[in-house]
């Protein structure tokens, strides 16, 4: 290590030892990393006089990547990539396409030149650097998001969405987590850092039961893993539905954009809300679940307005003001300004129809893969799905005549409920608008804005005609894992009763479509500790193994309705989609090979399966050795069991490690597990016994899936 970046580690090793946050002191803000000034060589005395010259080598580019000017947390946030001498930042309002290049760098230019939208980021990635944060997982805490009390938050750092975390295209993000929720009736913890590509760091992944015991109260954990992506997402616990409480947290990698804009808005995150606990919700029926639910838009909502139950007596503080963003009316060279918006769906079990009174919606990147940009009045964001979007400051006036867009600042940022949400909102009462685009200038008051006319509330995604990725991918055929070409089959499924644990009411079935098979972990005993084992492997923990190297393999996802369905690991190419009507279990339609899309199909980490019945299909290489886990992001559906596990190149997972029983990552597994089981061995510290006993066992405390 060189002399700046030896500096530089050092003085953050420093640094975050003594702001480490301790149960009992205060909570910090998330780290930001310190950056030492490359601007002169000369160290200055008190006086202002020279003492010594101080020659430092050359470094690589510092800059401060496309953000708010005036608003936001992006506005004091730099990029540096100290060991890439001989380049310079090339991203400018008017070319958003160009990252990093070389100097003098011209196209054709023997080897890796330029780092841009067209970079295959799967292979080539910038040098950067590494980046702390810590954080506080704590519980006990009542919150005010809509004008009611939720006594039972959980949060990061006592606040709601948890710290913005950002890097830096080929930077490493570390966080070090620490769970201070309560020991007597608390929670258990992981967190899953949604749509991360974590090749060859599976371990980081964040999946009770799968990738790591879950974190006891009073235990900690650092995650650790490479940004090979840019783009926007977040991060949640995946422990059971804990992550609709509260614990989730916007995490943005800054890269390259296919389109120009002048600034980027802060991360939105929309949200459904309630204010009970989600693992109260989760064992009551359907209409009593949610208990006066509303919906958040970067923390804020108005609970009066989703429904009729819901009045002003309710109401037990000041409703928050909603959340607002800011353009501004100056034009740039005779033009409109161009802002970046990062929209994020962090919902329990909503779906979303987004739009902007007055504006068009320019689409540049789904979840973290860069597409041909499109236009649209709106867009279908399902659960863990991200868009990125650039919109004009120009209003249009469409036929809204009666308002004079010239003379008004103010227009609602709305956020309707796809129709497949399992709980409505009263339609009458404008549930939707949860957000105002303010511009300079404009009074501080609600919009008067009319909403676009004909939106359609289908809960589809977005056409996928539209989503044509920058990067092509050639999906390999015929696949490793159906010697027909069609993919093994896997379908949703659900059953009346409970079965196999209390909860157990919905699967993913493996190549036989008729099984039920419920999904369910062993929070003491994860897949990642056992990939040397050559047995059978538990029918709970529901383990399809995918022992092809470099493969391509492809899956057929039936369901008889939306599912937002996440795979861990990796991006998928959607090579076929088919609404075909509700589907006959006992004798599913079997899709057309003929008919794959495999050059350059869309592809993302979150697809929503037909509405109507159907199926999709998808494919993914073989090529990031670990356990994976696909589940549908519906969280009380994955309570209930809907989930699996592709354990890819098991033998290569294992082999990862020098010594798989000695490595320091099985050894911090280990040592994980010991506090988790320690901990799980006391039924008196169970949620909800809070030390008054042992209920009814084990089942008592995890009657769900447990992710």
């Amino acid at each position: 290590m060189h002399f700046p970046e030896g500096l530089w580690a050092s003085i953050i090793h420093v640094v975050g030892f003594f702001s480490s946050s301790t149960l009992d002191g205060p909570i910090t803000e998330s780290q930001m990393p310190l950056r030492l000034s490359t601007e002169g060589s000369h160290v200055v005395n008190d006086h202002n006089k020279i003492s010594e010259e101080l020659v430092l080598p050359e470094k690589g580019p510092v800059f401060t990547p496309p953000s708010a000017s005036t608003h936001g947390e992006a506005s004091k946030f730099v990029c540096e990539y100290p060991q890439m001498i001989g380049w310079v930042a090339c991203s400018t309002p008017e070319d958003r396409t160009c990252w990093l290049k070389k100097k003098g760098d011209k196209y054709g230019d023997e080897g890796i030149s330029r780092f841009d939208i067209h970079t295959d980021y799967e292979k080539d990635v910038p040098n950067g650097i590494e980046r702390f944060y810590e954080m506080d997982a704590t519980d006990g805490s009542s919150i005010n998001l809509d004008g009611i009390d939720f006594p039972e938050a959980k949060l990061f750092d006592r606040k709601y969405p948890g710290p913005w975390i950002q890097a830096c295209w080929g930077d490493t993000v570390t966080v070090k987590v620490n769970n201070w929720m309560k020991i007597d009736g608390g929670n258990g913890t992981s967190i899953h850092w949604h749509g991360i590509r974590q090749l060859n760091s599976m371990h980081m992944d964040g999946v009770n039961g799968v990738t790591q015991c879950p974190l006891a109260p009073g235990d900690s954990f650092t995650y650790s893993f490479k940004a090979l992506q840019y783009g926007t997402s977040w991060y949640h616990s995946h422990y059971s539905v804990q992550y609709a409480d509260g614990l989730v947290g916007p995490l943005t990698l800054h890269g390259p954009t296919i389109a120009p804009y002048d600034e980027a808005v802060d991360p939105i995150l929309m949200t459904d809300w309630t204010h009970n606990s989600a693992f109260e919700a989760i064992q009551l029926p359907s209409d009593t679940a949610f208990q006066n639910p509303s919906i958040l838009l970067n923390g804020k909502g108005n609970a009066t307005r989703y429904n009729s139950t819901t009045t002003p007596l309710n109401i037990t503080h000041d409703i928050p003001k909603p959340h607002t963003i800011f353009f501004d009316r100056k034009k740039i060279g005779g033009r409109p300004k161009r802002y970046l918006l990062r929209l994020i769906n962090t919902s329990f079990a909503s779906s979303f129809i987004v739009t902007i009174d007055h504006h068009t919606l320019q689409i540049v990147t789904t979840d973290f893969v860069p597409i041909h940009n499109y236009k649209t009045k709106s867009v279908m964001v399902a659960i863990g799905q991200r868009y990125h979007v650039i919109v004009e400051a120009d209003p249009e006036s469409y036929y809204d005549l009666d308002y004079n867009v010239q003379n008004h600042g103010n227009f609602w940022i709305r956020t309707y409920q796809a129709n497949c949400t399992d709980f409505e909102p009263d339609w009458k009462k404008g549930y939707e608008r949860v957000g105002i685009l303010r511009y300079s200038g404009a009074p501080d008051v609600d919009p008067s804005t009319k909403p676009w006319p004909h939106l359609s509330l289908h809960c589809v995604d977005e056409y996928y005609e539209n989503l044509r990725p920058v990067v092509n991918w050639t999906v390999g055929n015929p696949p490793a894992n159906d010697e027909n070409g069609i993919g093994e089959n896997l379908t949703i499924k659900f059953s009346g009763q409970p079965s196999i644990f209390p909860l157990a009411i919905s699967s993913l079935a493996g190549k036989n479509s008729t099984e039920f098979k419920p999904f369910r972990i062993n929070y003491g005993d994860p897949t990642f500790l056992n990939l040397n084992y050559t047995g059978a492997w538990n029918p709970l923990s529901v383990v399809i193994p995918e022992n092809y190297s470099d493969s391509w393999v492809y899956f057929v996802i039936y369901a008889n309705g939306s599912h937002p369905m996440h795979l861990h690991g990796h991006d998928f190419a959607i090579i076929a989609i088919n609404e075909t009507g509700q589907i006959p279990y006992d004798n599913p339609p079997i899709p057309d090979p003929g008919t794959y899309k495999l050059t350059n199909p869309p592809r993302r980490d979150v697809v929503m399966t037909p509405p109507k019945g159907g199926y999709v299909v998808i494919a993914f290489k073989t090529d990031n050795p670990g356990t994976w886990l696909m589940h549908c992001h519906i969280a009380f559906h994955a309570s209930f069991g809907l989930a699996l596990q592709f354990l890819e190149r098991q033998q290569d997972a294992a082999d990862l490690w020098p010594s798989y029983q000695t490595s320091p990552a099985i050894a911090e597994a280990q040592r994980v597990c010991n506090n988790w089981n320690k901990w799980w061995g006391d039924c008196r510290d169970w949620w909800p016994g809070e030390g008054i006993g042992c209920p009814a066992g084990n089942e008592a405390f995890a009657p769900d899936s447990g992710i």
